[in-house]
């Protein structure tokens, strides 16, 4: 790629307060993200900035995917193990540790001003808390323009 055809944006997205457990926010992203369409080939980082929440790739179309990944998350981390940070309430540890396992985020590949992943593809945001409020996500999106 020539300088003259990269390009790089980024873009700090919120997303509303969600009860906890996984939730598919692919569109959500997008609609904040109108740039995404700029792109014929690159990449899109999103970094979640909280601790206590996280990012993930997986299943879009069964909603009950989600509800056993939230189900055996807590099966994995459960409250009430006596954690010695217990300041913020008894799902907040728990929270932290499944942050840390399932990760920040996420790198999806961009083609022709679109997300390019799989059909059953989508991006969740895994919610930990029992009332984590509003969530704020960075976007980098780094390509070659249309």
């Amino acid at each position: 790629m020539s300088d003259g055809q990269t390009v790089w944006y980024q873009k700090e997205v919120s997303l509303p307060n969600k009860k906890r457990g996984c939730h598919l926010v692919t569109d959500d992203v997008v609609r904040q993200v109108p740039e995404l369409e700029n792109v014929k080939i690159g990449l899109a980082h999103i970094h979640i900035k909280h601790t206590s929440a996280s990012l993930a790739m997986n299943e879009n179309w069964d909603p009950d995917v989600r509800v056993d990944t939230e189900m055996m998350l807590n099966k994995i981390v459960p409250e009430g193990q006596n954690y010695l940070h217990s300041c913020e309430g008894p799902d907040d540890m728990p929270a932290h540790i499944k942050a840390a396992l399932i990760g920040s985020s996420v790198t999806i590949p961009i083609t022709n001003g679109k997300f390019n992943v799989g059909t059953w593809q989508g991006l969740w945001l895994c919610e930990h808390r029992n009332h984590g409020g509003s969530r704020k996500l960075v976007v980098t999106i780094q390509g070659m323009k249309k």
